[in-house]
């Protein structure tokens, strides 16, 4: 097959969408089909790039400064209340011909859609007019953006129905919805929505790659490098630490066990909220006992996950998460809140607690029951290890190549 994978954050963008499509774009490629992506440049000007086998067309792009771009680590404001990025996050504002001229070359069997903004917009375009069956993934809850954007502050809940409203208009254009879980499909669609008027819906998991993030020895090497202690136990959180991940939750829990274990906690990334969370563990009387390594990327992150006792996940806006189910593939605990859909993963008793959301002395009651009971620790550790391997990477490749291959049956018939 001739699969497009069209996304408005791709790598090396760093956020769940980007890696996601990456990854179905990586697979496609490796079972044999041929596959180009659509994706934003991060120089503005537009430009071909090859990875591996598959094709990357850069597309001319624009500055949004009121979002990090999630590639560089992000500056230092000049004025505490500054939310403006010189170096934003890109986008494409007419991206609709450049698209064409390339689609129209490459003659595709198939689209995949992977995000609601002007370049998925645009590829569905193409898809309707000429007739090309077209898939949609959604990897997007409105409070991902909200909560980032300052100007929203004064009416989050109204912007944050709006741009559900308009997700779910977006999404009846296509032949085919996907969602990493089925807890996702429900947070937007009502039974009722499912059975009248909408294309055949259905989860298909994010995936992991199984033989990358898997249980294993980390060299003393490997935590000098970044300066973590090598016979403590150990709280880690991986992902954005942007506001709306609520990590600021996880450190006051944290701060409420600190003086009962000699735990240490693990930061990994980077974002726009570093700054306030490094005020607040200093706030706690922490800092000494708070790691932040910033972005961690390659083959360490596989590494970087096996170094953690329990990992905590205090984000509410989650359709799944990937940073949590690499965690659970190396082995960790888990501890996460009852919201989104993170409960399909964190199993409460199985492999870890759920907690109610922003609930701090739950999630502090939860971390220190686990880093103090060693035999509860390796019951959720097998119990981690058992849901990871349900979600391998390549059944998702599987799924998906099964879906383009309907999806284009239809279209013919």
């Amino acid at each position: 097959m001739k699969i497009v994978i069209a996304s408005d954050a791709y790598w090396p963008a760093m956020n769940g969408c980007s890696v996601a499509s990456k990854n179905v774009a990586d697979g496609m490629s490796q079972m044999g089909h041929q596959v180009i992506v659509l994706a934003p440049s991060q120089t503005k000007k537009s430009g071909v790039e090859k990875d591996g086998a598959v094709q990357i067309y850069r597309l001319r792009s624009s500055n949004f400064p009121f979002y990090h771009n999630q590639v560089t680590p992000p500056p230092k404001p000049k004025f505490l209340s500054s939310k403006i990025y010189k170096d934003g996050f890109k986008v494409c504002v007419a991206p609709y011909r450049e698209i064409t001229e390339i689609l129209n070359e490459f003659c595709p069997d198939v689209i995949h859609v992977e995000t609601p903004l002007m370049i998925g917009q645009a590829a569905n375009r193409y898809a309707v007019k000429n007739r090309i069956p077209c898939v949609v993934t959604n990897h997007f809850l409105p409070e991902n953006l909200v909560d980032n954007l300052q100007a929203f502050a004064l009416a989050p809940k109204p912007i944050s129905e709006a741009m559900k409203l308009y997700e779910k208009t977006f999404l009846r254009k296509f032949d085919y919805i996907t969602m990493p879980t089925q807890m996702a499909i429900d947070l937007f669609w009502t039974t009722k929505e499912r059975k009248v008027g909408l294309p055949p819906i259905e989860p298909v998991s994010n995936g992991i790659n199984l033989k990358e993030f898997k249980t294993g020895k980390v060299s003393r090497k490997f935590y000098q490098k970044y300066q973590i202690p090598e016979h403590r136990p150990i709280v880690t959180y991986l992902g954005r630490m942007d506001s709306e991940k609520h990590i600021d939750v996880l450190v006051e829990a944290f701060a409420k066990i600190a003086r009962r274990t000699d735990a240490v906690l693990l930061l990994v990334g980077c974002g726009n909220d570093e700054d306030n969370l490094k005020a607040l563990a200093a706030e706690r009387g922490i800092a000494d006992r708070v790691v932040s390594t910033g972005k961690v990327v390659g083959s360490d992150k596989a590494v970087i996950h096996r170094v953690g006792t329990v990992f905590c996940m205090p984000s509410p806006v989650e359709l799944q998460s990937l940073s949590m189910l690499e965690a659970m593939a190396c082995g960790q605990p888990v501890v996460a809140v009852d919201a989104g859909a993170l409960k399909e993963l964190c199993q409460n008793d199985v492999n870890g607690f759920l907690c109610q959301k922003d609930d701090v002395a739950g999630i502090a009651k939860a971390l220190h029951k686990i880093l103090t009971d060693s035999a509860l620790r390796a019951r959720f550790s097998a119990g981690s290890l058992a849901i990871a391997k349900t979600h391998d990477i390549k059944l998702s490749w599987k799924h998906y190549e099964t879906i383009y291959q309907k999806v284009i049956e239809l279209k013919n018939h």
